[in-house]
């Protein structure tokens, strides 16, 4: 699941030259993610588990002497200018650049004096597909932009900065996990975050060691954070967590649960609060094993929290669910979906001697149902957000 480790980099850097003619002050890089188990508990200050990916996003940047922004885009061959009024406010800048624009926007309305600076974007963390291209655009502008200015900024506290940009500024409602995960995970480990505290704990997560590997199932369902299911899940929470009088839905225990379902007031409910409950106790059950040793046994925990998100949160797709059964039907330990859903990507955790035949059945039952064709790439856990030079 990589190029090569500094092709991305120098296209930024290509990207750069071409269109300000001279070399950058220097680079930056964020990775996309996967969750691996815990998925829309996190606006519920409940518990997730990413890790992130070789995959990167590469910022080439230096300084702008007009004390504006511009940065241009590899991927579109667009360049987007904006100043002090259009950072003023949410809205002014739209599209791709509005990340670009809502992280500066963030950092002054944290009180920062943000430098003004040219940027380029090249990245091999694909789009659409649930693995956090928007997360690692802005980890990677926010990391050039607290280097280049100087600012006091400690990695603790950058998720919340640029959830902040991607909430209020772009206007996608997302919870804490993504910018924590591709700010704040470590090669070779998972990240168990808890999203009340920001607690993190980095888990080991050696797979070849275990004789195993996760595939990384692109559905080709395009997946969008912003669409209204995701807005409307996340409102049907803060309903649920309202009428059972707790502060949000992490609080609800999951011992006796089916007494606390009773009290709310349709099925429908009923179900979204089902899947989050149990999601968390997932979470910590998957963390359990890991931190013994038993990278085997959370396959049927993952098989679980897929059939959650299907059955009880409706999140799922017919690529995304034909994916899954596919995979374990050729012997996969455990599948589910990651990310926010509606399309998006598909994790398989398989013994490393089956990858490819795993990989085959899935593209067979795609073939079979007249769906696009998947890709489908091993992953590996890799480092958070850096300078690179």
């Amino acid at each position: 699941m990589t190029t090569r480790p500094d092709a991305v980099a120098d296209r930024a850097t290509t990207c750069f030259q071409h269109a300000y003619g001279q070399a950058p002050t220097g680079r930056w890089a964020a990775p996309g993610r996967v969750n691996l188990i815990g998925e829309h508990t996190d606006y519920n200050d409940g518990f997730v588990l990413p890790f992130a990916l070789p995959l990167r996003t590469v910022i080439a940047a230096g300084p702008e002497p007009t004390g504006s922004w511009t940065v241009c885009s590899e991927l579109t061959g667009e360049t987007v200018s904006f100043g002090d009024d259009e950072v003023a406010r949410p809205g002014q800048v739209t599209g791709w650049a509005a990340y670009v624009a809502g992280v500066v926007w963030a950092l002054r309305a944290a009180g920062h004096q943000v430098p003004g600076v040219r940027l380029a974007v090249a990245s091999d963390v694909p789009l659409g597909a649930g693995l956090s291209s928007s997360a690692a655009l802005e980890a990677a502008v926010l990391a050039a932009l607290v280097d280049l200015g100087g600012l006091e900024l400690p990695p603790d506290q950058q998720p919340r900065l640029a959830q902040h940009a991607e909430n209020h500024y772009v206007g996608a409602p997302t919870g804490i996990m993504d910018q924590s995960a591709v700010i704040r995970c470590r090669g070779g480990h998972a990240l168990f975050l808890d999203c009340r505290t920001e607690h993190v704990e980095h888990i080991p997560f050696d797979l070849a060691g275990a004789g195993l590997a996760i595939l990384v199932i692109d559905s080709r369902a395009p997946h969008r954070h912003a669409d209204g299911e995701y807005a409307a899940r996340r409102a049907s929470c803060e309903k649920a967590a309202a009428l059972l009088g707790v502060p949000a839905l992490r609080d609800v225990p999951a011992v006796r649960l089916d007494e606390t379902l009773a009290r709310l007031p349709d099925g429908e409910t009923r179900r979204r609060v089902r899947h989050v409950v149990t999601e968390d106790q997932r979470v910590l059950d998957t963390v359990a094993l890991l931190r013994s040793g038993q990278v085997r046994q959370i396959g049927p925990l993952l098989t679980a929290s897929h059939a959650s998100m299907r059955d009880d949160f409706a999140i799922t797709v017919p690529e995304v669910d034909t994916a899954v059964e596919a995979a374990l039907a050729a012997g996969a330990l455990g599948a589910r979906m990651t990310g926010g859903g509606f399309g998006g990507c598909v994790l398989a955790l398989v013994e490393a001697d089956q990858s490819d035949h795993v990989s085959a059945a899935v593209t067979t039952a795609y073939t079979a149902r007249s769906f696009t064709p998947p890709t489908v790439t091993l992953a590996t856990p890799a480092p958070g957000a850096t300078r690179l030079d």
